[in-house]
């Protein structure tokens, strides 16, 4: 096992940012899934739409997944050797999680150019699962340990002293400085409060000096349904290092219709790291999902941009095509692939929330 240095240094001051995630990757990092109330009653199923998630991405890069033990590791290779995915390219590492919600507990990379060579490193924001879940003390080891394994240096994300929350799904970046975020998730004052009495000055201070963003453009309210309370994973993504997409709701009926069109009227006034307006696409939004009369987050913004495709969650609605014909149109470089999420996303989430790059260096 690697040696890793942690160190009280901020990123941003060695100067370390965050790629954007269509950047080559040298790996994804998931979870086998195991956590049964995650998926009630369809784990099992669970399970073989982790095999195609799998087969999808290996021919481009190595999967490492995490396993809660020499068991698991069996099962997830049978798993994976039977749908066809290729598993030279998987890294089956025991390291035991609570969740498999690898994009929030996961390790964060950032990466820096010194003397004409790249290098990465990893922060840790001290995942506190939402701030609603007990069950996160396996999950906040998670970069540690993935630090250690890969002799990466290790910053530990604080405030004044304190540990600093944030987790992947709550932000989105360019790779050029520019990073978007919500209100609703990060500086909520009564629901799922991940830093208490963290206001949006320190939380931007937070943002600088340990993913390097340079410029911050904060949307209002996220998607219904979603029990994060508002990722922008769900509802904003970036594309390019220019444009974006944001999802669109035009029944006024439904839940997601006044959030989203303010929204819309926020993205007005967003400007990118070079004060340039970036192009704005219109994603749509796919018929309202429900499982036991509770709202669930589907979204097409929730897509994967991994280096041999771009993974998208289909959901069984005539906007399937819709969604990923847009898709299509704005990634040229790469395939674009739906993957069936229905049971997935009866976790709350679906395939960004699921996995993490890490960049190649």
């Amino acid at each position: 096992m690697a040696r890793s240095q942690t160190t009280a240094d901020r990123p941003a001051s060695l100067g370390f940012s965050m790629p954007a995630e269509w950047e080559t990757h040298e790996a994804t990092w998931l979870a086998w899934p195991h956590h049964r109330t995650d998926w009630p009653d369809k784990l099992d199923i669970i399970r073989w739409v982790y095999a195609e998630i799998v087969r999808q991405i290996a021919p481009g890069e190595i999967v490492r997944l995490l396993v809660n033990s020499e068991k698991e590791k069996a099962q997830a290779r049978r798993y994976l050797t039977r749908a066809g995915a290729d598993v030279r390219r998987v890294e089956l590492i025991v390291l035991p999680t609570n969740r498999s919600w690898t994009r929030d507990s996961g390790p964060l990379f950032v990466r820096r150019c010194a003397n004409s060579k790249l290098e990465t490193a990893i922060v840790h924001f001290h995942f506190n699962a939402w701030a609603k879940y007990p069950d996160w003390q396996k999950d906040r080891r998670v970069p540690n340990l993935a630090a250690r394994r890969l002799g990466k240096l290790l910053f530990p994300a604080q405030i004044d002293g304190r540990p600093f929350v944030l987790e992947g799904g709550g932000i989105d970046v360019n790779g050029r400085g520019t990073l978007i975020t919500t209100e609703e998730c990060y500086l909520s004052p009564k629901k799922q409060i991940r830093n208490p009495g963290l206001g949006r000055n320190q939380f931007e201070t937070g943002l600088r000096e340990f993913l390097g963003a340079t410029n911050i453009f904060w949307l209002g309210r996220g998607i219904a349904g979603d029990d994060t309370h508002g990722h922008v994973d769900d509802l904003c993504r970036f594309v390019n290092s220019k444009t974006v997409v944001l999802i669109d709701e035009d029944d006024p009926k439904d839940a997601n219709y006044r959030p989203l069109k303010e929204n819309w009227e926020r993205i007005r006034d967003f400007r990118l790291e070079d004060g340039s307006k970036p192009e704005i696409v219109a994603l749509p939004v796919p018929r309202p999902l429900f499982f036991d009369g509770y709202r669930l987050p589907a979204s097409y913004a929730n897509f994967y941009i991994s280096n041999a495709a771009v993974i998208v969650p289909t959901f069984n609605d005539p906007y399937d095509r819709v969604a990923l014909g847009i898709l299509g149109e704005l990634f040229k470089d790469r395939a674009v692939v739906g993957i069936h999420a229905v049971d997935l996303v009866l976790g709350f989430g679906t395939l960004h929330c699921l996995s993490q790059q890490q960049p190649a260096q």
